[in-house]
């Protein structure tokens, strides 16, 4: 019953070891590997080696032709267990069918995800083994795109992506680079390295289920662009990665997410509510639009402090004298976060984050204090290989009775450690039953 699926040519990397550095991330869990056909194909034993090194059990599909591109002997060498490629598999069937596999899941990963897995998956069909447990499963599927960097681009496949999204599949990826058909572009599959960072934040759900059930958390992101004029801006180095995380993790916790994002903050799942803004000035209405009933604030926007006082209505030219100086005239922007901390409807826990490149420790201490916040986040920026632009990040929790400290570690993981402990740590204030500020 099975119809073709079309190979992708969309990698030619070759993968390194993949880290075990986060041996028991994954300790009891199941994931359910599905494997279509593109070249990005031969990374599987890879991943699954590595998730087995971090305590998964890992069961694979294979789609019709993934085994032109992997030997499913080898992938069922690397899992320990027989390697599905059938629907109609009357032996398999008796004994772990596609509804028994999508039961027994707690992650679908399909990785490399063609764009023919792509269409079939958004137009819901079910005529293949991995089609059908997609549809019956309850876990999360999280897709791996692989395929030249033109399918990629394509608007049918862009397209699909929107519809996917919309209807809570979720992306990791595609990598940007040289592809096995010469082309550069998008289209390269994620790392099995990386693919297992971001995959934590759909094992850690079990651990984090219920903390903000029924709590309403607003989350600012990214970077704000002042116009110098229409052509140049004043902003910053922030990806957005970091607020999209911590928003991601609160909605897995259970609350009712409300994020506010800066531009070229990425996409974010269909089940948090969203506000792109670029200045902020539109960042603070936005904010102050939404705080009524809100919980939990957390502060992640790298907000830009300053904006030209008056930008220029065309093009300011240049003045054709070499070493000429122009001058422009600043003015502050307010005070995003201090702020909330200030309002009638002051939430009733205020999280900030600090980015600091020097007495990292003092400067965040202090800008907790003079804001009035319950907690802040300290981000040392001056590492290069963690904070702005990088997937990972280290960072310590500074509040009244103490901080707490976390090790280098993926954005997802970091907010998913955050998440777990604000509950914790304010278990009182977020119960309203000691709403008064924690900060003094």
């Amino acid at each position: 019953m099975a119809t073709s699926d079309n190979p992708d040519k969309g990698d030619s990397h070759i993968p390194g070891e993949v880290s075990r550095a986060d041996a028991g991330t994954f300790n009891g869990k199941h994931i359910l590997l599905a494997v279509s056909s593109g070249i990005a194909a031969y990374k599987t034993p890879y991943l699954v080696r590595g998730l087995r090194a971090a305590g998964a059990e890992v069961e694979i599909i294979l789609t019709a032709n993934a085994h032109r591109f992997v030997s499913p002997m080898a992938l069922q060498a690397v899992s320990g267990r027989s390697v599905r490629q059938d629907l109609w598999d009357e032996e398999a069937e008796a004994a772990m069918g596609h509804i028994e596999l999508a039961k027994w899941a707690d992650v679908v990963l399909i990785a490399p995800a063609t764009a023919n897995t792509l269409a079939k998956l958004a137009g819901g069909l079910a005529d293949d083994l991995l089609s059908t447990v997609c549809l019956a499963t309850e876990a999360p599927v999280v897709l791996a795109p692989a395929m030249n960097q033109r399918m990629y681009r394509h608007p049918a496949t862009q397209q699909n992506l929107r519809t996917l999204d919309d209807q809570g599949y979720h992306v990791i990826g595609p990598d940007s680079g040289d592809q096995a058909c010469g082309d550069t572009g998008p289209g390269r599959m994620t790392e099995p390295e990386d693919i297992m960072l971001q995959l934590e934040a759909f094992v850690a759900p079990a651990l984090q289920a219920g903390l903000l059930t029924g709590k309403k958390v607003l989350v600012t992101t990214g970077p704000t662009v002042e116009a110098i004029d229409p052509v140049r801006f004043i902003s910053n180095h922030s990806s957005g990665l970091q607020g999209l995380a911590i928003a991601e993790a609160a909605r897995l916790a259970g609350a009712e997410v409300t994020l506010v994002a800066g531009p070229g903050v990425a996409d974010c799942h269909a089940g948090i509510h969203r506000l792109d803004v670029r200045t902020a000035e539109e960042m603070y209405n936005a904010v102050h639009a939404n705080l009524s009933g809100v919980s939990l604030f957390v502060g992640v926007a790298a907000v830009a402090d300053y904006r030209p006082k008056q930008a220029a209505e065309q093009k300011i030219k240049r003045s054709g004298e070499a070493g000429a100086s122009m001058h422009i005239e600043l003015t502050e922007n307010p005070d995003i976060i201090a702020s909330v901390a200030k309002a009638a409807e002051r939430p009733a826990v205020v999280v900030g984050f600090a980015a600091e490149t020097n007495n990292t420790h003092a400067h965040a201490s202090d800008k907790r204090l003079r804001k009035g916040l319950d907690a802040i986040v300290l981000n040392d920026v001056s590492d290069p290989t963690i904070g702005f632009n990088s997937s990972n990040n280290a960072a310590t929790l500074i509040y009244a009775q103490g901080e707490v400290v976390f090790p280098r570690q993926s954005k997802q993981q970091l907010a998913n450690s955050l998440i777990g402990q604000i509950p914790e740590i304010f278990a009182q204030q977020l119960a309203g039953t000691n709403p008064a500020s924690m900060t003094k």
